[in-house]
């Protein structure tokens, strides 16, 4: 049984992957032998030296640019890079804003930031790489939620990116048992609070955050043959977190 992924041949698309975590799944991944898309907003320099960096993995690796809370910029996405790389095997939805303060306190304009790019997005993109992995019956989507957020994770700090993730694991979810005849799968993988945080609370499960590579691991094993059978699941990469409001 291959638990270890060979991506050689395929395409990867990353959302948010300039910095963080997104560099990290796009580095990943073409350190197993897939070809990179770098997708960013606004971080330019960022995604090209992220795209720089695996290409000296020895894999084809570009970075696009792209508003994903719009459908037709996210359509220009897919078509550039399938364009420059081909059809996008493997969709790692990791973009997505943060709203640390009460939820009286954002402003709307804010609410909607952070609803649009964590939703919205993950949902406009998986919409757009469907259809391609359906004809080609073989795909992989990987969303990131937040961990504890389909348990009815309560809090007025960060509502709307709450709000959101438990969106996204219930579109996981959906997402899964519509494509169970396509040669797709669809996971998510959610952390608590990860090493390159700008906050933390006061304990530390295990006595230390989530690092890239704790998040990174699961996403991995969603790519492998050995879990063509997986899908609609969630992996929680919290250290065995449990809150007090859930």
């Amino acid at each position: 049984m291959e638990l270890t992924p060979d991506l050689s041949g395929r395409v990867a698309l990353v959302t948010g992957a300039a910095r963080g975590l997104g560099r990290a799944f796009a580095l990943a991944l073409a350190d197993h032998g897939a070809d990179v898309a770098v997708h960013y907003n606004t971080s330019e320099t960022a995604a090209h030296e992220t795209a720089a960096d695996a290409r000296e993995r020895g894999v084809n690796a570009t970075a696009v640019s792209a508003d994903v809370t719009d459908p037709d910029l996210v359509d220009d996405l897919f078509g550039a890079v399938e364009a420059e790389l081909g059809t996008v095997d493997v969709l790692v939805n990791n973009v997505g804003n943060f709203a640390p303060d009460h939820w009286e306190e954002i402003d709307w304009e804010r609410w909607q930031s952070v609803t649009a790019t964590n939703y919205d997005a993950t949902v406009l993109c998986s919409k757009r790489a469907l259809g391609p992995m359906r004809e080609q019956a073989w795909g992989r989507i990987v969303n990131v939620g937040y961990a504890s957020a389909e348990d009815g994770l309560v809090a007025p700090e960060n509502f709307p990116y709450f709000v959101a993730k438990a969106g996204v694991l219930m579109f996981t979810r959906m997402l899964a048992a519509d494509t169970t005849e396509d040669g797709v799968t669809v996971n998510a993988v959610s952390p608590y609070v990860v090493e390159s945080s700008d906050e933390f609370p006061d304990d530390a499960p295990r006595g230390r955050w989530a690092g890239f590579d704790d998040i990174v691991a699961p996403a991995l094993f969603f790519c492998t043959e050995a879990a063509s059978y997986v899908s609609g699941e969630n992996v929680e990469v919290d250290g065995g977190w449990l809150p007090e409001d859930v």
